[in-house]
């Protein structure tokens, strides 16, 4: 499943071999009862429940072609849907043609694109030769034709800029399709659209054993230099894509003929009349793009898909709505990425842009009065309600990129302006007047955008706040929807010119780029994304950035937002794969976007945070404005272990942006791993007041609870948040089995543990399930259960390789004997730069020395892992080493080290996964070095430990405590 796009619960998917004689049957009409009937003779007809090759089960036949059959199949080893298509045991008995088809199929393989079905292999099994594919729920494009006709332009050009997508991934890697047709092109319930059966054209037209009529949807889609047997290039995909888009837009195809053989002769003689004179409500633009696709010789169509999407890119920025507005097909599309960009809507949408200059004066010297402003709500005069809410935001963040300006919130002006005039939504000039002076704000901008011709004009005025007089005025033209935002840009650059800016214009707009779009509306859902992520609402900022996406499939921030979302619900494969794909788009990035992108990257997927301060540290030095910079320099250092220096950059940006619920959530936090438990609380206390359903909320208090000594307190939190859907109920179970293991009820701790695992893994939900899976191994270490904890540690694996996982699965291996699983995870660990990796891969190599009494091996290893990275379990595990090279002095500082950084310990891992039940041992193995260095305090160090744990089973560790506490 594309995570993008998450399955409906009732669809299907259609797919269709490039022969196929009719458009195969949607979601609706494939039923399993009726597949027989429709089956071959040719071949024989697969049951439901069939397994192939021990590895994948028959589902349900898709359909049938030229070449064979399609079925849904659950592939059992990597517990996936596939696409699975079985070749006809005709054709398979040719070893020219399975040879040719091969090539093709390793052709194919080569074309990565999210709007490609991806060919997994070429396979036989029980004398069956098949072909495994992506599986994408959905219909194609011949029946979403057939059930709707002509689909409006603006969805048409959606869907006809997601296939050049496609073609120009396969044609970057010399790979034509030579049979597109709208039987290959799946869409989506979210309208991803995915081309199938790349490569595999050539094969079926190279025999001659397709089915009566197998040729009909071919021809119907076959440009003319490929009907007349021509060296074929690019541009034959260009003019089936064309003839698709011409049915897309019209209902109907061209050059109507009695035959499928007529229709391509008049293709071959004749030119294509226009769309819009069949529909003259068909934008020009876009016609003018079908008629270029569709030129009889190949040199007058267009030379390339790229220049395709450029037209189409162009028009889409325009209006996906609908408008004729001014059209040009010179245009490359680099200029368009580089002018076509969304002004400043994205920092101020996350951040809210209060204060920004407090922070920016003490690393920037003020050469002006600090000015406040109130920008209101533009007047929207084009009954376009993509300008609803977008440009503000631009204008304020543009304002900022003056050192001396400060932008007021204008979610606190408008919650502000709702009390002074009861019941106001809209925070027109003369609302924000009033809130302007009753906050002591001296400038209030005022705007609006109109319609002027085809293109718009937009205007601005600061005024005096209190006097109401006009201290400039401000206007700029854009010729169409795509420049509104270089406009806005332009005005604001004026007003701060006006309010005493001397930084040169052309400077301004550079500054202010912050994400780059192909169309307004793709910047509106970014921002609304945007917006949703500052008040810590992942899944609606999750919506939003898909619709952004669906206006803009290549919008790299829009995938990097996903990313920071998918992280914050704990999807965390989800968080690596939509970072890959931002980076996959990083060449069309502004160098603001870029050291935004690259630095998350860094941060959060390969856990490199000096490399992620080194991004950071260049986006403040080019942009000191830049929010994000702020904020996630503070996160770069906590991935550091600094958390003196994590706490002081998070009260940084909180004293800026004090209603920014995930920043006030990284400070609390900060606050909890640096041990100030206090200030956690009451940090995400706040929190809840901001957002009450913020589940990270309640984690940052349960755990400071625990560490506070206050386990009911904690059991209370973690029960209230079990409330809060899914992901609450899920977090909570880890929470209350963690609280269980930390007081010693093992039992209680499995008995939460497994029906929750199954629940995650049941609803797909692997990084949670990954959680449970290692505490469950750490359950049975507690237990003195190696080898049942060494069994859960092969399922945890099977679930999640995240590193944390992995070293507890070591751990267990390690203490059941299977040392060799332990050294290989750690071999593996050892192969990557990311400082984090090399941290648990010497852990491991110290832990399986300890197990063999090489006591001064295991201090050596765990010296260079705190080298590595000074990491609390580092430190637990070079006492413990210690200890057993009765180097008592050594062992009692570390525990020591380990108390004082108590913080560290509530989620070791740093990813707010409760962990505290690996700290009362610390108890334990301290009273051990003191009992080594004769002290008296050892007794105290034992019942501290045997306190925490008295309501509990018995252990190994509390039944060694017990006698040892005991003793004269």
């Amino acid at each position: 499943m594309d995570p993008l796009n998450p399955k409906p619960p009732n669809s299907g998917p259609v797919f269709d071999s490039p022969t196929q004689a009719a458009p195969a049957p949607d979601a609706a009409t494939v039923d399993a009862a009726a597949a027989p009937a429709r089956a071959s003779s040719a071949f024989a007809y697969l049951q439901p429940g069939t397994v192939l090759g021990g590895r994948y089960e028959i589902l349900q036949l898709l359909g049938q072609g030229g070449m064979g059959a399609v079925y849904k199949a659950q592939d059992r080893s990597l517990e996936r849907f596939v696409a699975l298509k079985i070749i006809r045991p005709d054709l398979a008995g040719q070893p020219h043609l399975v040879q040719r088809f091969k090539h093709e199929l390793i052709l194919a393989r080569q074309v990565t694109h999210k709007n490609v079905i991806r060919i997994f292999d070429l396979g036989e099994a029980d004398g069956i030769k098949f072909i495994t594919m992506e599986y994408v729920e959905g219909e194609n494009l011949a029946s979403l034709l057939r059930r709707q006709g002509k689909l409006a332009p603006g969805e048409a050009a959606d869907i006809i800029y997601q296939v050049f997508r496609a073609l120009e991934a396969a044609h970057s890697e010399n790979v034509i399709h030579r049979d597109l047709k709208p039987q290959n092109v799946m869409r989506d319930p979210n309208g991803k659209v995915s081309v199938m059966d790349f490569g595999l054209a050539r094969s079926s037209e190279l025999t001659s054993v397709t089915r009566s009529g197998g040729m009909v949807g071919t021809l119907e889609y076959m440009s003319p230099e490929q009907a007349q047997g021509k060296e074929l290039d690019a541009r034959c995909d260009i003019y089936s894509a064309g003839l698709i888009f011409y049915e897309l837009l019209t209902g109907k195809m061209p050059f109507d003929s009695e035959s499928a053989v007529a229709s391509l002769i008049k293709r071959s003689q004749q030119r294509v009349v226009p769309p819009i004179q069949l529909d003259p409500s068909i934008p020009k633009p876009l016609s003018d793009i079908v008629v270029k696709c569709l030129e009889i010789d190949p040199k007058d169509r267009y030379a390339n898909v790229e220049q395709v999407l450029s037209d189409l890119g162009l028009w889409r920025g325009v209006s996906v709505g609908g408008s004729s507005a001014a059209f040009s097909t010179s245009r490359s599309t680099n200029a368009v990425w580089k002018w076509i960009t969304a002004v400043a809507v994205a920092l101020a949408l996350i951040f809210g842009a209060v204060g920004l200059r407090q922070w920016i004066v003490s690393r920037v010297p003020a050469t002006q009065k600090p000015v406040t402003l109130l920008v209101a709500d533009f007047n929207n005069g084009t009954s376009d309600p993509v300008f609803d809410g977008t440009l503000e935001p631009a204008f304020s963040l543009a304002l900022e990129g003056a050192s001396f300006i400060t932008a007021y919130n204008r979610a606190s002006a408008r919650r502000i302006g709702a009390k002074i005039n009861s019941g106001s939504t809209k925070l027109d000039e003369a609302l924000a007047r009033l809130v302007a002076r009753r906050e002591g704000i001296s400038v209030v901008v005022a705007g609006d955008v109109t319609q002027l011709g085809d293109g718009y004009k937009i205007t601005a005025s600061a005024v005096d706040s209190v006097t109401g007089n006009i201290i400039v005025r401000s206007e700029a033209e854009a010729s169409n929807k795509e420049a509104v935002l270089r406009g806005v840009s332009t005005v604001a650059a004026r007003v701060r010119r006006a309010l005493g800016d001397s930084t040169p214009e052309s400077e301004q707009l550079a500054q202010a780029e912050t994400f780059s779009a192909t169309s307004l509306e793709a910047a509106q859902h970014y921002s609304r994304g945007q917006d949703f992520q500052g008040a810590g609402k992942w899944e609606d900022a999750i919506r939003e950035y898909n619709d952004a996406l669906r206006f803009d499939p290549t919008m790299g921030r829009a995938y990097a937002g996903l990313a920071i979302a998918s992280h914050n619900i704990g999807k965390k494969e989800d968080m690596e794969q939509y970072y890959k794909l931002a980076l996959s788009h990083i060449d069309r990035m502004s160098d603001r976007e870029k050291y935004r992108t690259r630095g998350g990257y860094y941060m959060m997927v390969a856990r490199e945070p000096d490399k992620a301060i080194e991004e950071y540290s260049g986006l403040v030095r080019d942009f000191p404005a830049d929010s994000v910079a702020i904020s996630n320099l503070g996160l770069a250092y906590f991935y550091k272990r600094n958390m003196v220096k994590a706490k002081q950059e998070g009260q940084h940006f909180l004293d800026i942006y004090p209603k920014n619920v995930p920043a006030r959530n990284n400070l609390g936090l900060y606050a909890m791993y640096s041990g100030d438990f206090e200030t956690a609380i009451r940090e995400q206390r706040a929190v809840l007041e901001l957002n009450p359903e913020f589940v990270l909320a309640y984690v940052g208090i349960a755990l400071p609870q625990l560490a506070l000594g206050k386990p009911e307190d904690a059991k209370v939190t973690w029960e209230k948040l079990k409330g809060l859907g899914e992901h609450g109920a899920s977090t909570a179970a880890a929470g209350l089995a963690d609280l269980a293991l930390y007081t010693g009820d093992i039992a209680g701790a499995q008995a939460t543990l497994e029906p929750a695992l199954a629940t995650d893994l049941t609803a797909k939900n692997t990084d949670n399930a990954a959680v449970k899976s290692g505490l469950l191994v750490d359950s049975y270490l507690a237990a003195g259960q190696p080898a049942k904890a060494a069994a859960a540690a092969d399922n945890a694996l099977k679930i999640s390789k995240d590193p944390g996982v992995r070293l507890t699965a070591a751990r267990a291996y390690i203490e059941a004997g299977e040392e060799k699983k332990a050294l290989a995870i750690a071999a593996e660990m050892e192969k990557s730069l990311a400082p984090e990796q090399q941290l648990y891969a010497r852990i491991i190599q110290a832990n399986a020395d300890l197990k063999h009494d090489n006591a001064r091996a295991a201090v050596e290893k765990l010296r260079a892992a705190l080298a590595a990275s000074d990491a609390w379990l580092a430190h637990f595990d070079l006492g413990r080493a210690y200890l057993a090279a009765e180097a008592f002095a050594e062992a009692d500082a570390e525990f020591e080290t380990c108390l004082k950084r108590r913080g560290e310990a509530t989620a070791v891992y740093l990813d707010e996964n409760p962990s505290y039940h690996l700290f009362p041992p610390v108890y334990y193995y301290r009273g051990r070095a003191q009992e080594g260095l004769k002290s008296s305090g050892a007794a105290e160090s034992y019942k501290s430990f045997l306190a925490i744990k008295e309501k509990g089973d018995e252990g190994l560790l509390v039944a060694d405590a017990k006698k040892r506490v005991t003793r004269p």
